[in-house]
This record gives C-alpha cells, structure tokens and sequence, in this order.
C-alpha cells in the first residue's frame, strides 16, 4: 500500500525536474553579471520586482487576512450592507498604484538613456573610472547561417563562434548581419542588440572577471537558431595579448572566398581562427557587396543621390536631396488637364458666404451613379 503511494508522488518529482532546470538555466547567467553593463541591468531587474511587489504582497496578504475576518462565522466583524464609499480607501486604492507606476516609469527612462548600446562607457565598474589613456577594444560582429564571426580588426585576427576579451577594458562591438535578422546576446556581459543585414549597430560593454561564459542569438533565424552560440572568454591583458599571437600563427586567412563559403548556412560549427583578414571585409558585409561584381550600397545610394534617380520623371528634382513639388502644391490652373485631374465644380456651393442657400444642401455628388439598364435608371 506505501509503494502505490510513493510511486505517483515520485513520478510527480520527475516532471518536476525539467521545470526546474530551465528556470536555473534561465536565472543563472541574467543574475551572475560579469559586466558591470549587465550587473546594472540586473538591478533594475530587482528594483522593478521589488517595486512591483509593494502592491502584490500586500494584496494577497489582505485577500487572507478579509476572507478570515469576515467569514461568516465571525460574528463580531462589522457588516454594512449599504456600504458604497470611502474616500480614505480609495485614496489608497489608487495613489499608491500610481506612485509605483511613476517610479517604474522614471527608472525605464533613466536606464533607457544611461544603458543606450550607442552610449560610450563613462566607467569599467562602480569603482572604477575609464582611463583616458586606454581606448575601447574594436570587435566587429557579422552574424551568419547559424554562426557567430568576430573580427578583431585593429590585431588583425578573426574567428568564428569564439569570442575573446580582456578583463576591465572597454570593447566597441559593431555588428551587421549578411542574411537576416539577429540578435546578439551574451546574458553575463549586456543587453541584446539586434543584427540586420544592410545595418550597422554598435554596443558598449565589458567584462569585469575573468571566466567562460556562454553568448547566443535570441532572435529565430530558422532551422539552426537553436545552436546559434558562441563561448565567450573573458582574459587579462596579458592572455589575451597570448590568445592573439596563438591565433596568428594558425596560418589560416580570412579572404572573400572563404567567406562566402562561412556564408553558407551550417549547423553546430566548432570554433574557427584565422590569422590574417581581408582589407575592408567588415565594411562589404555591411554594404552587401562581399561577393565580387557586386555593387556596394552605399555607392549605389550616393549614385541615386548624386543623378537624383528614383524620382517619377516631370518632378522638379535638378537638386539633388529636394523633396519633388506634386500636385498638391499647385493651384488649380497650375495642374492643367488630364484623366487623373479632377476638374472644379462649375457652379459650387455658395459655402459660409450664405449659408442659408439651398445649394448647400445639394448631395447629388456623393450618391453613387446607377447602372445602364437599371430599373432606377429606367425610372430616371
């Protein structure tokens, strides 16, 4: 008889457990920052919960604390069944909500515009200042078919699904996307900052401790998104300067060919280096013209932009950058004639010159025109 009852209660735990996993999985990295970025969004992560418990703790407090006193059995509680007001309680019902939402508010503005990705670091850690003398790490960020590419342009270097940096200096990530739309993620380090193929992002951030950790899209981009991650090591100045030379003599290039082959869409790729890199590789990315023969955006723009081309010929566009003059700001004999211009009324209403004509009143205009061959046509 005790074994039948164990058995459920035991098969009960075990459904329990993936449960379980997954909100450690998700509370682990969210909640153990290694950035100072990260450590200051989980604050306001605490500081929003705990504003929001102010008003969910005590309701579910009073829910308990009513239906006991007032239950039916409790002769000595007081029942007014005429009772309809009490402006004390609704003083309370409705300030206190209030000054909640304004709080969450200013604290969405004020992390808004301190935590903007676009907004230079102005200190490494809430004890420590930017040096002057030390500028940010450049990492240049292509998403691909279902891979993560850093560049490292400044030391030459780039790889793939493995992402290096050093402890307690500034890194300026610029991020574009080849395909489609992504969103670059590593939980201990910052926010998610969003991939675009023909955009250009930029994110600030860094790491305060050395460690592994884990970076991945969050963003479905199809059939690989689930193993769209990236190891993310966090060094001193020292090992990172070792990871680059290790890197360079990898004797392996980063060249148009090979990218166009990384371009390919590919499942679970192990992490990938390569010593030397393509001149201007980041930017063609960015402009789409990777492959050769391709025509680059931003020439293509400046080109459409110089001839004034994409504009409906007849529009005033000499200058390049004027918005063309339409009909709409022509007077009536400037539009000339035309199937598509809509001639005046011969004898209009007299309008709010008299307004007691019966010209006024006249709503033959709007009605809709009857059919040949109608019986409202044959009544005409």
């Amino acid at each position: 008889m005790r074994e039948d009852k164990l058995v459920p209660n035991g098969r009960r735990f075990l459904t329990l457990l993936p449960l379980a996993a997954m909100l450690s999985a998700c509370s682990g990295a969210v909640l153990d920052p290694a950035g100072d970025i990260a450590l200051q969004q989980r604050d306001i992560i605490y500081i929003s919960t705990a504003l929001m418990l102010l008003i969910i703790v005590p309701v579910m407090a009073l829910i308990v604390v009513f239906a006991w006193r007032y239950r039916e059995s409790n002769k000595d509680a007081t029942y007014d069944p005429h009772f309809d007001h009490s402006t004390g309680l609704e003083l309370v019902i409705w300030s206190a909500p209030l000054l909640i939402i304004i709080c969450l508010g200013a604290l969405t503005w004020w992390s808004t515009h301190l935590l903007d990705p676009f907004r230079s670091l102005n200190r490494v850690s809430a004890e420590k200042a930017i040096d002057p003398n030390v500028q940010p790490l450049v990492v240049q960020v292509v998403s691909l078919d279902w891979k993560w590419m850093f560049i490292y342009p400044e030391q030459g270097v780039a790889t793939v699904n493995e992402l290096v940096m050093p402890v307690d200096r500034p890194v300026r990530f610029e991020l574009t996307s080849t395909n489609m739309m992504n969103t670059f993620y590593a939980p201990t380090l910052a926010g998610m900052i969003y991939t675009m193929p023909g955009m250009r992002s930029t994110l600030h951030a860094v790491l305060n401790r050395p460690g592994t950790f884990e970076g991945m899209s969050a963003n479905y981009s199809g059939a690989g998104f689930a193993n769209m991650r990236f190891k993310l090591y966090g060094v001193d100045q020292g090992g990172f300067d070792g990871w680059v030379a290790r890197v360079k003599a990898s004797g392996t290039a980063l060249d148009t060919a090979r990218f166009l082959e990384l371009e390919k869409p590919s499942e679970k790729v192990k992490p990938m280096y390569f010593s030397r890199i393509e001149a201007d590789l980041f930017d063609r990315a960015f402009n789409r013209c990777v492959r050769p023969g391709t025509k680059c955006m931003k020439d293509v723009m400046r080109h459409d932009m110089e001839s004034g081309m994409g504009m409906p010929a007849g529009r005033n566009n000499s200058t390049p950058g004027d918005k063309p003059e339409g009909a709409i700001f022509k007077e009536g004999e400037e539009k000339g004639t035309g199937p598509n211009v809509t001639k005046p009324r011969a004898t209009g209403a007299p309008g709010s010159t008299q307004p007691a004509s019966q010209k006024n009143r006249d709503m033959s205009l709007n009605l809709v025109p009857t059919a040949p061959g109608s019986s409202r046509a044959a009544a005409a």
